[in-house]
């Protein structure tokens, strides 16, 4: 396959703003259309109007002059006037000679020199828009009036008529914008949700093809620290491997020297220096076998681990048999009821959890305690459960016993625990995607540890 070439990065900002311009600018016009033929509807009604104004105003002309030029109020047979919003003067030298019926006695405007034009006067508490013309001769004049408060009828009428598809443009507008810029941003929520599912198991660089021009230079700075981050913990995890790794074998030589002195002074008087020194070694071999096993897990990715099906039944069985002599020395009762379990796990890191889990509850339990462990399967998991009815921890302390060379005040002495037990299963339990916890134990006393891998 030839190699692609790489994607040149694209800018957020530009992506945004064309976004935003053209969904702006198509709702714009189909606004201005739909404004536009609101605007066209009452532009004409406007028109309409003032086309019938004239026409009453005309009529009234022709049908009502007299000798004073007034308009009569009522024609003969009792029909009423229809009320026109328009009202005019004929005005000669200054008196008015014909007038419709809402036009006031006196002219709109008195002293007007120019040929024609419009005038702006108020009268009494009314304010008229008004224009006069004049004839040819500056004979007489016409005064055609207004009432300004007509006009702003006009205008409200229209916004009447407007504000709701405007609001409902504007609400769309908001709606669209929202949806561009969720859909905008999206490279970014992706990101940060690689970021945030990081772990100090898994720090692979986050992938910058397809990254905005903006976020570029962010991704790349996290990517510098993740890659130092990880060179420290490789150095950290291989230091810990090696060094465990070449402490066993001289642990292992001085264990043997010891047991060849015992062997060459059984006096009484050296029997428990000798002893003391030997369960010194012994916990200390380990102390470096959990480190050790530590350092072999925490590399291990999830995607990493083989798994098979593990029946839980013989496992158990096994354990039981393992830590028989442990048990029996203090009169401790294991009980097992994991008979049709099975899980898909990885098979030694299965037993290293169930082990020591069961190891803590017989190194801390008191002579003749009982300990029970169960292996049930609910919503394809299989959920291990340790439970004894031991001297328990308190809650405070429940919430660090997975902490790593964490022990329980008063477990310090004369029980050979490196504190590393627990941190052990949980990393094997994370492998698994379980979770580990911690509650109560038997009869309302000691300590209940639980913990779920996937059922087969």
């Amino acid at each position: 396959m030839p190699a692609q070439p790489p994607q040149r990065p694209w800018s957020l900002r530009r992506r945004l703003l064309a976004a935003i311009v053209a969904a702006s600018t198509v709702l714009w016009l189909a606004s201005l259309g739909i404004v536009t033929y609101i605007a066209w509807h009452e532009t004409n009604d406007v028109f309409d109007d003032a086309l019938e104004e004239s026409g009453y105003m005309l009529l009234a002309a022709t049908t009502d002059w007299n000798e004073r030029g007034l308009l009569s109020r009522a024609r003969a047979g009792g029909t009423s006037e229809r009320k026109v919003d328009m009202q005019y003067q004929i005005v000669v030298d200054g008196r008015v000679l014909q007038r419709t019926s809402g036009a006031p006695a006196t002219p709109f405007v008195a002293g007007f020199d120019d040929d024609h034009g419009f005038a702006d006067p108020r009268l009494g508490k009314q304010r008229w828009r008004v224009f006069v013309v004049r004839d040819d001769e500056r004979r007489f004049e016409v005064q055609v009036g207004q009432l300004h408060k007509k006009r702003l009828d006009i205008l409200e009428e229209l916004a009447e008529h407007l504000w709701l598809p405007v609001a409902g443009f504007l609400v769309l507008l908001a709606l669209v914008c929202w949806l561009l810029i969720h859909r905008v941003l999206k490279p970014l929520r992706q990101t940060a949700a690689a970021i945030a599912a990081k772990t100090p198991h898994d720090l692979a660089l986050v992938a910058t093809a397809g990254q905005p021009r903006e976020l570029l230079p962010i991704v790349q700075a996290l990517n510098g620290v993740l890659g130092r981050l990880d060179a420290a913990l490789q150095a950290e995890r291989r230091f810990t491997a090696d060094a465990a790794h070449e402490l066993r074998t001289p642990l292992a030589g001085l264990h043997m020297h010891v047991q060849l002195l015992q062997r060459q002074h059984p006096d009484a008087a050296l029997a428990a220096p000798f002893k003391k020194l030997r369960d010194d070694i012994s916990r200390v071999t380990a102390l470096v076998d959990s480190l050790l096993a530590l350092a072999r897990l925490d590399p291990v990715t999830r995607e990493q681990l083989a798994t098979e099906a593990v029946p839980l039944a013989p496992l158990c069985e096994q354990l039981r048999t393992t830590l028989a002599d442990a048990a029996a020395r203090h009169g401790i009762t294991l009980v097992l009821r994991c008979a049709d379990a099975v899980a898909q796990a990885n098979p030694a890191m299965l037993q290293i959890a169930v082990r020591n889990v069961l190891d803590n509850a017989v190194r801390y339990c008191p002579d003749g305690a009982r300990i029970e462990l169960a292996a049930v399967q609910a919503a394809g998991r299989i959920v291990i459960t340790v439970r004894d009815n031991g001297p328990g921890v308190d809650a405070a302390s429940r919430q660090r016993l997975s902490e790593r060379f964490f022990r329980v005040l008063g477990h310090e002495a004369g029980q050979g625990g490196s504190g590393l037990g627990l941190s052990i299963v949980q990393r094997i339990v994370e492998l698994h995607g379980g979770t580990l916890g911690f509650g109560a134990g038997l009869d309302g006393r000691g300590l209940g540890v639980t913990f779920d891998v996937p059922a087969h």
